[in-house]
């Protein structure tokens, strides 16, 4: 018995000296539950977001980079902060980027054999066809090189349908949907990420498809050098929604992203002018084409490029700190959009969230402790350049072979993120500035107007007790689950890529990739309020936890360096 006693008492004992030290280990998360309550009761019920993002829209959109509606959009962002009581408001240079560009007027219509007007769009930096163009369509109709030598010397001051036909399939799936009970606990099961973004990435091309690029590459190589008066070619999407980006110059598929041509640049060479088809329209022609009719379309682009100011400029403004003031917490989104909608889920949606959540901590007079700075950035649809710049300029940059290396908007360009078995390949170099030491962290918003459910830990394992704390009050929200994943294609990867902790939110889906992303049909009214609303309480509450936090956000290691340990 008494040995039985002995043994109660010894394992009582064992087990609070390992829940001593359970708890000296993992440190309970302070949250402000009195802050986090009136940022709610503000963002939720006084909630100013569907109006700045209004404006950002219906007034200031499209807001294409280097273009005088994104000069406008930064001007009133900066007079709204300044209202508001943000301290050193200002539009922050950066570049030079290169010649901004204007679409001031388009038509697109058949005229024979009867009148059919078409759902098109140009490409951004398309430059004026040379008044109207009317005549009879050549369809680019080439299956291999050798078929191409029909064509050649026939496309002179010709319109051109540069692609085959796209299939149109029924929609039999929601174009809108919200992030399921699966697929969150998918990404709260992710596997630690391997170093590069695997969200949002496209498959390498195979054979096939590599072959197919080619031969469209050389078909824009004719385009060209024989001086085809306007190409049309067909959108992604169906229904009237189309996607519209830039310009296409001709450069090998496999080129660097950084390396193909820019038609924004000055030194860009002559370019044809181009526009983008509704699918069913441009397959409609084909189809024309194809059973003998004479078809004649007229077709007239009207644009401007601006080479006045060549200079990108990123919105910046802080609500000062206190005792930590000389530390900096970020939150920011991307601030440019493509031109044929207005650019409202990509990305007003984000910054108007970010603008929202500057006004709540503001209005409700918080106090933090370390000072918050908002960057809407431009330049982000390019390859992220303005975060890119303003990283560089406040505090430092990658400096080893991967600068300069080819990428697109959905990796950092000057280097890849800092996670994952890097064992491979040479250790990066950085060169660091004293301001990095005092950044305590980076929240961005991009992906639409779905809300808020989590965030993507950016393979930084040592801020999920952090976050975990931090969620459980909006967890009656929808927002509760950690991804150990990375994510790509926007802004926090130019901090990440430096070792500075920055994160994106996961979001859902809505009608992101199926109708509005860079498509005429991204605007106001693709908008979801509630969701909106409860983004930028979100966004506020992570901006002033992170401001009011004894220690900075950890760190991933750089490489060489030991892990982080759990945030205290």
């Amino acid at each position: 018995m008494l040995k039985r006693y002995t043994f109660v008492i010894l394992l009582i004992c064992a087990l609070l000296v390992l829940s001593a030290g359970i708890s000296a280990q993992a440190p309970v998360e302070k949250v402000d539950l009195d802050a986090i309550n009136k940022i709610k009761e503000e963002g939720l019920n006084r909630s100013q977001v569907m109006e700045l993002l209004s404006y950002l829209t219906d007034v200031y959109g499209p807001r294409l980079t280097g273009s005088p509606n994104i000069k406008a959009a930064g001007e009133w962002a900066k007079k709204k902060l300044t209202e508001w009581g943000v301290q050193n408001a200002r539009l922050e240079p950066w570049g030079p980027f290169g010649r901004g560009w204007t679409l001031e007027g388009f038509t697109a219509n058949v005229i024979e054999p009867q009148f059919i007007p078409l759902i098109a769009y140009p490409k951004a930096w398309s430059p004026s066809t040379n008044g109207t163009v009317r005549g009879q369509v050549i369809y680019l109709d080439a299956k291999t090189e050798a078929d191409l030598e029909k064509y050649r010397g026939k496309l002179k001051g010709a319109i051109v349908l540069i692609s085959p036909p796209l299939e149109v399939r029924a929609h039999f799936r929601p174009q809108a949907t919200r992030r399921s009970d699966e697929d969150l606990l998918r990404l709260a099961n992710a596997e630690p990420p391997g170093g590069a973004p695997v969200q949002r990435r496209r498959p390498d091309a195979n054979p096939e498809q590599r072959d197919a690029q080619a031969l469209q590459m050389k078909k824009w190589e004719m385009c060209y050098k024989e001086g085809a008066a306007v190409v049309l070619e067909p959108g992604r999407g169906d229904g009237g929604t189309i996607f519209v980006g830039s310009v296409t110059i001709p450069s090998p598929p496999d080129a660097p992203f950084d390396r193909r041509p820019r038609p924004w640049s000055q030194d860009a060479p002559a370019i044809v002018p181009q526009v983008v088809v509704a699918v069913e329209h441009y397959n409609r022609l084909i189809r024309m084409l194809t059973k003998g009719a004479p078809v004649q379309l007229e077709v007239s682009i009207t644009s401007r490029f601006h080479d006045r100011d060549l200079m990108g400029y990123n919105v910046i403004g802080e609500i000062p700190g206190s005792d930590l003031k000389d530390e900096i917490v970020m939150l920011g989104a991307h601030y440019d959009s493509w031109h044929s909608g207005t650019g409202a889920t990509d990305n007003a949606a984000g910054s108007a969230v970010c603008l929202e959540a500057m006004r709540i901590i503001q209005t409700l007079g918080l106090k933090p402790r370390r000072t918050i700075r908002i960057g809407l950035w431009s330049g982000e649809e390019q390859g992220l350049l303005g975060s890119r710049a303003y990283v560089a300029e406040h505090f430092g940059r990658r400096i080893d072979q991967q600068q300069g290396r080819g990428q697109t908007s959905g990796s950092a360009q000057g280097g890849a993120p800092l996670s994952g078995d890097q064992s491979s390949a040479p250790a990066p170099r950085f060169e660091l500035k004293p301001a990095a030491a005092k950044f305590a962290g980076y929240f961005n918003l991009d992906n639409g107007t779905g809300k808020i459910r989590g965030v993507y830990l950016q393979g930084n394992e040592a801020v999920r007790p952090i976050f975990r704390a931090w969620l459980a009050p909006f967890k009656d929200m929808g927002a509760a689950t950690l991804s150990i994943s990375n994510t790509g294609g926007t802004d926090h990867l130019s901090f990440d890529a430096i070792g500075l902790p920055g994160f994106q939110f996961i979001q859902d889906e809505i009608e992101y990739d199926t109708r509005t992303h860079h498509s005429n049909m991204d605007v106001y009214d693709r908008i979801q309020e509630e969701d909106m609303k409860q983004a930028a309480v979100i966004m506020a509450a992570f901006v002033y936890n992170t401001a009011m936090r004894d220690e900075k956000l950890p760190r991933k290691p750089l490489p060489g360096q030991a892990p982080a340990q759990p945030g205290r």
